[in-house]
């Protein structure tokens, strides 16, 4: 399951950063592990690893649930809904990414957009020093010598209920 931060134009990276947390906590009270990556564009995924357990429309349900619960609980700071007319000073949690073939950019992959950002996989003691778009392909090779921040993530059993 992935969540995409997507913030209006010229937010504030501390404001993203916030939201991440938001979305880390709220799953977090639901016993759900999560993990970041960086996007390589304006926001950040927070990914979830689930083992199949429930339909795809609970899956999707669920994922559309949390970001409702998000833009109740703070309906100044986040948004679920996709128009932009709805976004301003928001940020948008798009979880529509988790319908049946909708997509989203895969870890290790670059953005075919200015700068060529990678969509990298961060620890999350990192949010606050890595940008949405700062990890270039340079930094990219050198990171994926290094320690992986989701080395547990295939080893992760949970699954919603």
């Amino acid at each position: 399951m992935v969540f995409d931060l997507d913030p209006d134009e010229g937010m504030d990276l501390s404001r993203v950063r916030q939201g991440v947390r938001d979305v880390k906590n709220i799953l977090a009270e639901l016993s759900l592990n999560s993990h970041l990556k960086t996007s390589g564009g304006k926001g950040y995924h927070v990914v979830v690893p689930l083992k199949p357990a429930v339909a795809w429309d609970g899956f999707h349900n669920f994922a559309r649930r949390v970001a409702e619960v998000m833009e109740q609980k703070w309906p100044d700071r986040y948004t679920s809904n996709v128009r932009k007319a709805k976004r301003t000073n928001k940020i948008f949690i798009d979880w529509i990414r988790n319908g049946r073939g909708a997509t989203s950019i895969a870890p290790y992959s670059l953005r075919a957009r200015k700068g060529v950002g990678v969509s990298m996989p961060i620890a999350w003691d990192e949010l606050d020093t890595v940008a949405p778009a700062g990890i270039d392909m340079t930094e990219a090779l050198r990171r994926i010598g290094g320690n992986d921040p989701w080395e547990d993530f295939f080893r992760n059993n949970q699954q919603l209920k």
